[in-house]
């Protein structure tokens, strides 16, 4: 495992940190830790997602695609 320091973090945000912690029965480590690990995998997720789309978008490149919003537009408007 590694460990990380972080310096200057302001003191609202460490309280902030802290109430959340307490919140959810942890210490400040491990709920930062919980925090930053969530952030990974979302960030990760993320990525995913947009090479998913443009595989798919990849396998209809000679066929036009229409904007989602104006398709949700035409439905309401029936």
């Amino acid at each position: 495992m590694a460990t990380v320091t972080i310096r200057n973090l302001d003191e609202a945000t460490v309280e902030a940190l802290k109430a959340q912690a307490q919140a959810n029965n942890r210490s400040l480590e491990a709920e930062l830790r919980d925090v930053l690990t969530d952030v990974a995998v979302r960030s990760r997720r993320q990525q995913w997602f947009y090479e998913e789309a443009e595989r798919i978008a990849a396998m209809t490149l000679d066929v036009p695609q229409t904007d989602s919003v104006d398709l949700l537009r035409e439905d309401r408007e029936r």
